[in-house]
């Protein structure tokens, strides 16, 4: 029966949790009072930011995590502008999100009047970073609003949607119950017969075929590792698509296209499949990579068939749909992989060999991560130099299990973004990489991870007592190093301040004690490794 009450504010929070919607991020301010009176009961999960940017990156983690979107509540105006970094970083990684923001109220939009929280075009903030930012100028509107944003997420490339509330829109009594007015019309559906004949021809004519899968591959991974053999085709992955193939598959050439051994691998490809990757300069750490053979592309987006990479054949369409049905048009017998998988060995071998000093450090540490690392454990990492080489050198046993800030490529990602992603798998130890400059974008999160979190999540900081990489990048273009050696706080006492367990290990074998016991410890522990130490 239709309760005659339920405000707008309520009938959102209902119709989401209809969507399966489990968990929200968010801070309640003066303007969001409607939605947080309806999540009593709803059944829905409310999680305290301490800020909006940490807010939408709990959803973004989350999202990797889970597969499903990342929600999260701001308000009018400074809400929104402090998500609008997390939601550039979802936009760019093709991570399914949904913002639901307030705004003032329906008559003083525009109007300039100088209301609490007013922005001149609060949609326009968010509309160049999210498939669509809409308003909803009434209550029907929102049923409606809810259902699109969930046909970005099933059925074209996932990214983020804002969805803006006025104020008299959520306090205003509905009309009609629409709690429960659920539409989803998931299904990306398969290419034309005619291109998959073509792409299978090109395959199955190839003397050298290779196989490049990013973050939109990750429900493919079974039927691309059949692909992978039959056609004894080395395989790359972006850093979003790591863990696609078990780390001991003698194809499997990780994320590597980063590296010189990478980019010489591939150019002798003369056919290259490419799944669920946008092929961005953020992966591969060049301009453009060195292409020599055709190249095949599976893409939900069409807008990608003809961008830097233009391919000989476009499969617009589903990934694993797409790759089941190439599988059915080539030979069921697989070829002899002894070449490639030697060509693949070589690759590995050659970026062990090419480890600079700095990341000679790194992999020492990651022997120690590996060897600790529970196995259904995910990584979240921030931008600093101890991520950088984790994403080609460190090797993740299964999909949405690294996560990394790759596109739009922010600092202060990796600690809100393992907290989210603790709320998608509750069960599954996480791992927090973030250097000491990017720690104190987001570190007031460990608050909410102290306060929220009863499984094992470890962070561990990274501190050069510099912003490394900048650092690192002025000296080679001979620029005077300004603004990169900060004088940090006292990391141990901050975490102490904040309720975590605090290692500090002197060495390496220090540092695998306090991995080993920290995944053990039900709660969070922040271990600080000074570069020193780790020499």
């Amino acid at each position: 029966m239709h309760d005659k009450t339920m405000t707008g504010g309520q009938a959102l929070v209902r119709l989401l949790a209809h969507y399966a919607v489990d968990t929200v991020f968010g801070i309640p301010g003066v303007h969001t009072l409607e939605l947080y009176r309806g999540l009593p009961g709803s059944g829905i999960r409310h999680v305290l930011a301490r800020h909006e940017q940490g807010a939408g990156f709990m959803a973004d983690g989350y999202a990797r995590v889970s597969g499903k979107p990342g929600v999260c509540f701001v308000i009018t105006g400074p809400g929104v502008t402090n998500a609008a970094t997390a939601i550039g970083q979802a936009y760019a990684d093709s991570i399914p999100m949904l913002v639901i923001s307030s705004v003032n109220h329906t008559a003083s939009l525009g109007k300039g009047w100088g209301s609490l929280h007013e922005t001149q075009d609060q949609r326009a903030i968010t509309a160049p970073i999210t498939a669509f930012s809409a308003v909803a100028l009434n209550a029907e509107d929102l049923p409606e609003l809810i259902a699109r944003a969930y046909a970005v997420f099933d059925s074209e490339r996932p990214r983020p949607v804002h969805i803006s509330v006025p104020l008299d829109v959520l306090a205003a009594p509905i009309q009609r119950d629409w709690s429960h007015e659920v539409v989803r019309r998931p299904g990306r559906g398969l290419p034309a017969a005619h291109c998959l004949d073509q792409a299978a021809a090109k395959l199955s004519a190839a003397r050298r075929p290779m196989i490049i899968a990013g973050g939109g591959a990750l429900a493919a991974g079974a039927v691309l590792r059949r692909l992978s053999t039959v056609l004894a085709a080395p395989f790359f992955t972006s850093v979003a698509g790591k863990g696609l193939l078990p780390i001991d598959d003698p194809l499997n050439a990780g994320a590597t296209l980063c590296v010189a051994p990478g980019w010489q691998l591939i150019s002798e490809a003369d056919v290259v499949l490419a799944v669920g990757t946008e092929m961005a300069d953020t992966d591969y750490w060049c301009e453009r990579l060195p292409l020599k053979g055709e190249l095949l592309r599976v893409d939900i987006d069409p807008r990608k068939f003809n961008d830097v990479y233009p391919c000989a054949v476009a499969l617009n369409g589903d990934a694993e749909q797409t790759l089941r049905a190439l599988l059915e048009r080539l030979p069921s017998a697989p070829r002899d992989a002894d070449a490639a998988a030697s060509h693949v060995a070589t690759l590995q071998q050659a970026i062990a060999r090419g480890h600079g000093p700095l990341q000679s450090i790194h992999q020492a540490i990651f022997e120690r991560i590996h060897a600790e690392l529970p196995v259904n454990a995910f990584i979240s990492s921030d931008m600093t130099q101890l991520a950088y080489t984790g994403n080609y050198a460190f090797q993740s046993r299964a999909p949405r299990s690294w996560l990394h800030p790759t596109g739009y490529g922010t600092l202060g990602y990796g600690l809100p973004a393992g907290i989210g992603a603790k709320f998608a798998a509750p069960q599954r130890p996480g791992l927090v990489l973030v250097g000491d400059g990017g720690f104190l974008y987001t570190a007031q999160e460990l608050a909410t991870a102290v306060e929220e979190l009863d499984s094992p999540l470890v962070v561990l900081l990274w501190n050069n007592d510099a912003l490394g990489q900048i650092r690192d990048d002025m000296l080679s273009l001979e620029i005077e190093p300004i603004g990169v050696l900060p004088r940090n706080p006292n990391f141990a006492l901050l975490g102490q301040a904040f309720g975590c367990t605090v290692n500090q290990p002197q060495n390496l074998d220090e540092l695998q004690t306090d991995l080993r016991n920290g995944f053990k410890r039900n709660g969070v522990t922040l271990i600080e490794l000074k570069h020193a130490c780790a020499c």
